[in-house]
């Protein structure tokens, strides 16, 4: 690092427990997470569970700690800076999914801005994923203006839903199977086949890390206690197969009007995703039911006989793409419909810099690299993670200058090429 912060150091080191505790290195790495994403002190046994979920998914720790800092300072083995990277599954089309390094717990103290901390710990981050053989990284974002400049386009989005559930709410048609009521402890055990079923089949989606079975149901919350109010239920489906679940909570009596909140819901299918809404529609005592994470195009609208019952209150990013490896990328994707277009990736990192040509034919995609030759399209590295899903639409980055067309046209077969099976959705946060 440069002579102004001779005093910091960056050290990498797997995530560790000591027996029932987390180890020295995890608990002052989790200690510093914590502070920086305005969270309370965990205590040792939410740091011994969270070191355990963090073991589970083998993720990699970073911290850069300042061995000058003045006296009375936080202890010396809390780092200034943290960051952390593990591997999960991303779907990029239906049935077809790829590794993805994931980024998360990105911190770095307010005392110790302006230091050039986070690229480092950014860009020796890809670079051991891309050394590594990764074709995309991900992460999601607590602030957007950050990430771009490390080539990562904000690339699925979610909706904050607000669904009035008055004598407004009524289906159109009866959605076949039923639901039960089930103990939210036993969602865990339930879970896992559900998502599965529904990660597989969706563009979009990234496979959940160690520690959602316990959010999910309530058994550990973000101050490392049991949410006793947790509720949730099944759908099954008219074979007798559990194919979808929610869990939710009431958020009290003194909210106007009286609501249920969605804290997660999973559908395998389309009937158990609108079973699973009529459901929460017709508790007692209740008005409203809110989701912080619903589809952007979501199919609760289409079956609603007022769809006006539901109304979007925010829309947010949730998935920023990374390309790293462009061939192997675009080359494991599938397409829609056929064609080829070219274009000219700027990438300030280097992994995703030069000219290919996308080619697809019945349905496969080949990227090839192409020498001084003229492109259709020019691009910065972040608008091709953008793109990659299908889930942002090259006409419009083209509108707003993001994307040259160097060939008038060009952007809109990018989109057709790119244009995905279903649309794109991640329900998972990191």
């Amino acid at each position: 690092m440069s002579t102004s912060t001779q005093s910091l150091e960056l050290r990498t080191f797997p995530a560790g427990r000591d027996g029932e505790t987390a180890d020295g290195p995890t608990a002052g790495w989790l200690e510093a997470d914590f502070l920086g994403f305005l969270g309370r002190r965990p205590t040792q046994a939410h740091a011994a569970a969270l070191a355990g979920y963090l073991v589970e998914d083998g993720q990699q720790l970073t911290g850069v700690y300042d061995t000058g800092s003045p006296e009375h300072s936080l202890r010396s083995d809390i780092p200034v800076a943290t960051f952390a990277s593990f591997e999960k599954p991303l779907t990029v089309s239906p049935g077809v999914q790829i590794p993805a390094h994931l980024i998360s717990s990105v911190t770095v103290r307010a005392t110790h801005r302006r230091r050039g901390i986070l690229r480092r710990m950014m860009t020796d981050d890809l670079s051991r994923a891309a050394g590594a053989g990764f074709a995309v990284a991900a992460l999601t974002a607590s602030e957007a203006s950050i990430y771009r400049r490390f080539g990562f386009g904000a690339a699925t989005w979610i909706h904050e839903l607000t669904v009035e559930t008055d004598a407004r709410f009524a289906l159109a048609k009866t959605p076949s199977g039923q639901c039960s009521v089930v103990d939210p402890r036993d969602i865990p055990a339930i879970a896992t086949a559900v998502f599965d079923a529904f990660h597989d089949a969706q563009p979009g989606s990234i496979g959940r890390h160690a520690a959602y079975p316990d959010r999910i149901s309530g058994r550990l919350n973000d101050e490392g206690e049991e949410d006793s109010a947790r509720r949730a239920a099944v759908h099954y489906s008219e074979a007798g197969d559990v194919d979808g679940y929610v869990t939710y909570r009431f958020t009290g009596w003194e909210s106007k009007p009286p609501a249920i909140e969605v804290n997660d819901l999973v559908a395998a299918s389309p009937d158990a995703y609108l079973s699973l809404w009529h459901y929460l529609a017709s508790i007692d005592l209740t008005t409203r039911v809110t989701f912080s994470s619903g589809m952007p195009d979501d199919a609760l609208r289409w079956a609603l006989v007022d769809p006006r019952v539901v109304t979007v209150s925010t829309v947010e990013d949730r998935i920023w793409l990374r390309i790293l490896d462009p061939i192997a990328a675009f080359s494991t994707r599938g397409y829609v419909e056929d064609g080829t277009v070219s274009f000219r990736v700027t990438d300030s990192l280097g992994f995703a810099e030069g000219s290919f040509r996308l080619s697809v034919e019945a349905g496969v995609g080949r990227l090839e690299r192409l020498g001084s030759a003229s492109v259709d399209i020019e691009m910065d590295a972040w608008v091709l993670g953008a793109l990659y899903l299908g889930g942002a639409d090259a006409r419009v980055a083209a509108a707003a200058g993001a994307l040259r067309e160097v060939v008038p046209g060009s952007a809109t077969m990018l989109q057709r090429l790119l244009a995905p099976a279903m649309p794109v959705y991640c329900n998972t946060a990191f």
